[in-house]
């Protein structure tokens, strides 16, 4: 598959994610898709990762993402930076988290693994970015 479609498949994740809407995320995994993120843990399959997302969603009603930039990786897979956004209902906290995720495709285009990793709060020396719309 393309680096550009699998940008565009990206791009629908991060969509569906902002929306929160599950129904649609889950027919983007492959069955045995493997989920690893610094902030929330390793998840082995479409089932765990549907409930892990689905506990997320219950306990950050308003997560929203912003992507800064979509760039291919290896041969099949998209990374991009993000600021996560969002009310901790069980604390009744703001959040704001920074991150980069790496998502990998297989040539059906769906998503085999996503890594997400933490990564420091940009410096406001830092060059400013320009947010890509999805």
């Amino acid at each position: 598959m393309s680096a550009q479609k699998n940008i565009e498949l990206a791009k629908r994740y991060i969509e569906l994610s902002n929306k929160h809407d599950l129904r649609h995320i889950e027919t983007l995994f492959m069955g045995n898709a493997t989920y690893n993120s610094d902030f929330l843990g390793e998840f082995n399959g479409s089932v765990a990762i549907r409930e892990m997302m689905q506990k997320f969603f219950t306990r950050y009603p308003d997560a929203h993402w912003e992507v800064t930039d979509y760039r291919p990786i290896d041969n099949d897979g998209v990374e991009f930076d993000f600021l996560m956004t969002a009310t901790d209902a069980a604390a009744d906290e703001l959040v704001n988290r920074h991150g980069r995720e790496s998502v990998y495709f297989e040539y059906d285009g769906l998503i085999s693994r996503i890594v997400v990793k933490k990564v420091d709060e940009p410096s406001e020396d830092a060059e400013s970015s320009v947010p890509t719309q999805i």
